[in-house]
């Protein structure tokens, strides 16, 4: 796998730790394919810190899904970077046509682990190349997450691959985790990912500037780090990362955003 590809390891490894100690997200398939795959993550992109950040990242992104999914019953699910995530089975696909996407070495890697069937399957591609969009089911709307993704692509990346989307479903719901410009700057420095070898990301601070650019029309801005998630750490580790990992300067770092297109 290339940089970017090596990235997907550091959040299997936080839902796989959350969910061996019982707390935020519940993810056998984590610990499983964590095991399994004897992958070595070195210095902070193996920290308790990102670990919980990780799997509350990833529990908010299951609870909105969920959510989106009641609202639009016939809507095709579009898990755009899904790396290594079992999302499709913590959430069950409940009549939706389920796309798992990403690049095909990264798929290669999930067909040891999952299975295909009539509502769920998986494309390798790099969805910069909007060719795949062909292989879609074809419905009025669209379901869109995209987790710790955004950074790995230009905004121009970003309004292409959105523009393709809402030319073929009328409705379209997005939710995409975003850096914001400073931290895309840091992270040459200073970010778990570098130690996987990446150190070139973006970064956006305005989620209306995608609205310029594409079809998409910015909702609201969602809580990454849920207070009654984060109740459910210890003691002192629930003060510091409430105060370090949950506080201002995270929210100057990290941001959640939902967009919708109808």
């Amino acid at each position: 796998m290339n940089e970017v590809n090596k990235t997907l390891y550091i959040p299997l490894y936080g839902k796989s730790y959350v969910s061996k100690k019982g707390i935020i997200l519940q993810d056998k398939k984590a610990e499983e394919i964590w095991s399994s795959e004897g992958f070595r993550l070195t210095g902070k992109a193996r920290s308790k810190w990102l670990a919980y950040y990780m799997g509350m990242r990833s529990a908010v992104f299951d609870r909105w899904l969920i959510q989106t999914m009641r609202q639009l019953p016939n809507a095709v699910i579009l898990h755009i970077g899904c790396g290594l995530d079992s999302r499709a089975e913590r959430v069950g696909t409940s009549g939706h046509i389920w796309y798992d996407i990403d690049f095909p070495e990264v798929i290669k890697e999930r067909k040891k682990y999952f299975q295909e069937c009539e509502e769920y399957r998986m494309i390798g591609t790099d969805v910069r190349n909007h060719d795949w969009l062909k292989q879609l089911h074809n419905s009025t709307s669209a379901i869109v997450i995209m987790e710790g993704v955004s950074m790995y692509m230009t905004h121009t990346e970003l309004s292409g691959l959105f523009n393709r989307i809402t030319s073929k479903y009328s409705q379209v719901l997005v939710f995409m985790d975003c850096y914001t410009t400073f931290a895309a700057k840091a992270s040459k420095y200073k970010n778990p990912i570098n130690e996987v070898g990446v150190t070139v990301v973006h970064g956006i601070d305005d989620p209306r500037s995608l609205e310029s650019t594409t079809n998409l029309l910015y909702i609201k801005e969602h809580k990454i780090t849920p207070d009654h998630m984060i109740d459910q750490l210890s003691g002192i580790e629930r003060l510091i990362f409430k105060n370090v990992f949950a506080g201002r300067f995270a929210k100057k770092m990290y941001r959640l955003f939902e967009f919708y297109s109808n």
